[in-house]
């Protein structure tokens, strides 16, 4: 089984197998449940978790200081 790198960062866990025999309704009805719960988490926890989106987005981007030209210019 190929590993896809997780926007979590998780390397390691339990495998998490999806049937290949899927029909296009039966993964519809998972793509909605999981929008559900995005919605209800996002509403409970979203201001906190931009947030921390917003940190870690901040500190993620590391400008390249060895080329000048390498800056956006300021206007």
């Amino acid at each position: 089984m190929k590993l896809y790198p997780q926007p979590s960062g998780l390397t390691k866990g339990l495998d998490f197998v999806i049937s290949a025999d899927w029909t296009p309704q039966q993964a519809f009805a998972v793509v909605e449940v999981l929008d559900d719960l995005r919605d209800r988490i996002c509403a409970q926890y979203g201001p906190v978790l931009f947030e921390l989106m917003r940190e870690q987005n901040l500190f993620a981007y590391q400008p390249d200081t060895s080329d000048p030209w390498s800056e956006e210019p300021p206007f």
